[in-house]
């Protein structure tokens, strides 16, 4: 039987196993997916279990998409424009790192119809996913993104990737056509955000990269105020099924059935 993971720390909310495990059944293949919380110390034992064949597959999450860079023996030209790795696979004796975060979040702004060329977009957050925002962003031609994050000089390491992003102090407000939160705030119901939702104006689209809950406090308060909203479960799928062909070259099913099983 094939082993496949996820690690994080930290991991218990994750669903990719619920996920993979459907997909692993419904195309009969000999495997089981799992969820691992780890340290980073462990991730140089972790890459060798995989250049061993003990662990056939690795999807990472927070907050080791750039730790683990350094243990793998080749990027993908995604993950060498991000800095950042969420899919693991061994190709010819070589351990491999690949970014399917850009493709899962593209894939799930062309499902929202929101077309986003020579729109402003504001981005609250700096952590692991952020690159691969920004580099699906400026894929659908946006016009100009802002980013601010409570650590600063985080955000500014990130303007060593992109040259085009502009960074502001933490609490301030951008005029946007559309807002992203990719902070952990929300991961807790009781998690609240530093300023005030009408100060965005109206008709605006907020995205939470959170998928569990499916409406964090961060998009209840949009929703109030008339504003769009959508979660980051369609780009969690897509983000899943694009490591799911590379790992059994098979093309999962994506539907309506799939988005409910993860409620």
């Amino acid at each position: 039987m094939k082993n496949y993971l996820v690690i994080g720390n930290p991991i218990e909310h994750s669903l990719s196993p619920k996920l993979h495990n459907y997909w692993i059944k419904q195309n009969n293949i000999h495997a089981i997916y799992e969820k691992s919380k780890i340290e980073k110390k462990d991730l140089k034992d972790l890459v060798l279990k995989i250049k061993r064949e003990e662990i056939n597959g690795v999807n990472v999450t927070v907050p080791f998409k750039n730790d683990v860079i350094e243990y793998l023996d080749q990027l993908s030209p995604e993950s060498q424009s991000t800095q950042s790795v969420n899919t693991i696979f061994l190709m010819k004796d070589k351990v491999v790192g690949h970014n399917t975060d850009i493709y899962g979040f593209e894939a799930a702004i062309k499902d929202t119809k929101f077309d986003l060329t020579n729109k402003k977009v504001f981005i609250l957050g700096a952590g692991g996913v952020v690159p691969s925002i920004i580099f699906a962003l400026n894929k659908l031609k946006v016009t100009e993104i802002k980013l601010c994050n409570r650590t600063k000089n985080k955000a500014e390491n990130l303007k060593k990737l992109f040259k085009n992003l502009k960074i502001i102090d933490w609490g301030e407000i951008s005029d946007s056509d559309m807002i992203i939160n990719a902070t952990s705030i929300g991961l807790n119901n009781e998690d609240k955000m530093p300023f005030k939702f009408s100060d965005f104006g109206k008709n605006k689209f907020f995205y939470d990269i959170i998928y569990n809950p499916s409406e964090t406090d961060f998009l209840k308060k949009a929703k109030n105020l008339g504003n769009r909203i959508e979660n980051g479960k369609k780009m969690f799928i897509y983000q899943a099924a694009a490591a799911f062909k590379i790992w059994h070259k098979i093309e999962p099913e994506i539907s309506e059935k799939i988005t409910k099983i993860l409620d």
